[in-house]
């Protein structure tokens, strides 16, 4: 039995930063359960009716590898990369997978040890080693992982799986072979780039990354042309990228820590939140036996900021848009109406989730799951509108959102400063599912554009225990949900010439921690939220949507 509140409370336990007061929750130690791989398609067998209009391969990506040797990662994303197709076609469906073949995974392999630090474990000294050695190998600063478990991407036209390192592979969508490691620093001045790019519709991609130097970090918008710069170079890789724009942390020592980005049909919107990096520490991790991990933390005094980039000329606007605290993940959409900005993402009020996901928490149960869940805040969609023309003449000290659709409030408080107030973007029914995250759209027509629909992940969970289509027009709800099954983020696939936004199918991948070699392939009408079909696979899978992200490739007509 669950017990559930999940509203924020006044009790005693909230000042303990309890958000919620749930009992019960079932064990979910499998989901971080390492499997084998399965390289050679395998048949999966098909209950309901998995459309035949359906046909392409869906690409997920994530952890699949928790212990090497005597060896365990300490956090959910430092598990190695596993790489999964499901291969779609008149109504059948067939199912592989593949650990990528990076370095670290390889080195690791043949030592039977971890010998790559990753973001929550730290790499210890070769025990072959003597003393002195082991002793200096501690004093090596942290090299960057090539551990590429988080999404699956497309540039120019080719398929990559990245995380958020300087390092990519360029991988075979077909056979999920590695075929090349891409190295973002040969190309362009950063130490690294998300794994959460945005693609204009000519293909056109943006990107955000880091760069390190005396004068301290600094946060780089990135485009990569849409196609090769030699069209007859097939081992073309990132040619042509630039950096379109340089920002300067604000605390040059600690910049913020950022999963993604929005974008509008202009501009990139980043955003530069309280969740900070301390440099220093992350550099002396090895020293002290601590992952990067630990170098991170969430600072609530500090204020969030927007900043907005024109994607044309590179300008940073001069005005600066101010938010309280929050931690955001994953944007929704944004896009430009009437001289604002509005954009939606999913955020939460209290940023130091990143670090509870580490594996020992994951493979709790009773009440020590319960306190992990409680004491983690929940995540909401929420809408904040941003005017685009504040200039010296902009009075202070009052609301300039004049759109009568939000209650979002932006009030000019000084010289080149706006702070904003957000909309809900939800009713008190979601607070009953544990808020929202994983959120997507149908992104190749609405992405950048005024939408009515996103779908996402309820969290009564430490992961995702319902699928949600939200309907923007009076904020309603259509649930899935069936207790003890664990579905990925959902993923929207459009019905060839459809002309309504949500005329296609909603993809999920349904882990069943208690049930062995039954997980799924969901596909649900995106229209009614009603299921279809579903394609149940005979191997283990672990869960998919913890880094998560996906591709979903059309056959080659």
């Amino acid at each position: 039995l669950i017990l559930t509140n999940l509203k924020k409370t006044k009790s005693k336990k909230n000042k303990n930063h309890h958000y919620t007061d749930v009992h019960g929750l079932p064990c979910i130690e499998k989901i971080v359960a390492s499997v084998d791989e399965t390289p050679e398609a395998i048949s999966t067998n098909i209950s309901g009716t998995i459309p035949e209009w359906i046909n392409g391969n869906f690409l997920r990506n994530g952890p699949g590898k928790f212990e090497i040797g005597n060896n365990k990662f300490n956090h959910w994303f430092d598990g190695m990369a596993l790489l999964h197709q499901f291969k779609i076609a008149g109504g059948q469906v067939t199912y592989k997978s593949r650990f990528l073949g990076s370095d670290c995974y390889t080195a690791n392999s043949e030592n039977s040890r971890i010998v790559v630090s990753e973001f929550g474990t730290v790499a210890m000294p070769d025990p072959c080693k003597n003393f002195f050695q082991r002793f200096l190998s501690r004093f090596e600063l942290p090299k960057a992982s090539d551990n590429d478990n988080v999404s699956f991407v497309t540039y120019k036209g080719d398929y990559y799986v990245s995380t958020e390192t300087n390092f990519m592979h360029k991988v075979d969508p077909e056979t999920l072979e590695t075929k090349e490691k891409v190295d973002w620093s040969k190309f362009i001045a950063v130490n690294g780039a998300t794994a959460h790019p945005h693609t204009d519709p000519d293909g056109t991609t943006y990107n955000m990354g880091n760069s390190y130097s005396a004068k301290g970090a600094i946060y780089n918008i990135i485009r990569v042309p849409p196609t090769r710069t030699m069209p007859e170079n097939p081992e073309e890789t990132l040619e042509g990228a630039t950096v379109v724009c340089s920002i300067p942390s604000v605390d040059k020592a600690r910049p913020s820590y950022y999963h993604s980005f929005a974008m509008s049909e202009n501009y990139v919107v980043f955003i530069e939140q309280p969740i900070k990096m301390d440099l220093l520490k992350i550099v002396t991790g090895k020293l002290r036996g601590k992952g990067i991990s630990d170098g991170i933390y969430w600072d609530p005094k500090l204020e969030t900021i927007f900043h907005l980039i024109n994607k044309q000329t590179g300008k940073l606007n001069s005005v600066k848009y101010h938010a309280k605290a929050l931690s955001t993940f994953h944007q929704i959409n944004a896009w430009e109406e009437d001289g604002f900005l509005v954009m939606d993402l999913c955020a939460a009020d209290d940023g130091k989730a990143i670090n509870n996901y580490i594996v020992q928490n994951m493979r709790k149960s009773g009440e020590a799951l319960d306190e992990v869940y409680n004491t983690m805040c929940r995540v909401f969609p929420r809408r904040f509108v941003l005017p685009l023309n504040v200039d010296k003449e902009t009075p202070c000290g009052q609301n300039l959102n004049i759109r009568p659709d939000s209650t979002a409030t932006a009030t000019k408080t000084a010289k080149d400063k706006v702070f904003c107030t957000h909309e809900d973007l939800h009713d008190e029914e979601l607070h009953t599912y544990g808020g929202l995250e994983f959120p997507q759209i149908n992104y190749a027509k609405y992405n950048t554009k005024p939408y009515r629909y996103f779908y996402g992940c309820g969290f009564r969970h430490l992961v995702g225990d319902t699928l949600i289509k939200m309907d923007l027009q009076g904020k309603k709800m259509k649930v899935w949900e069936h207790p003890g099954l664990y579905p990925s983020e959902p993923v929207f696939v459009p019905l060839p010439g459809a002309t309504e936004e949500d005329d296609g199918v909603i993809m999920s991948v349904v882990i069943t921690p208690k049930k062995d070699k039954s997980t799924f392939l969901l596909v649900l009408d995106a229209k009614t939220f009603k299921e279809l079909g579903r394609a149940e696979v005979p191997v283990n899978i672990p869960y998919v949507s913890g880094l998560h992200q996906y591709v979903f490739q059309l056959p080659n007509l």
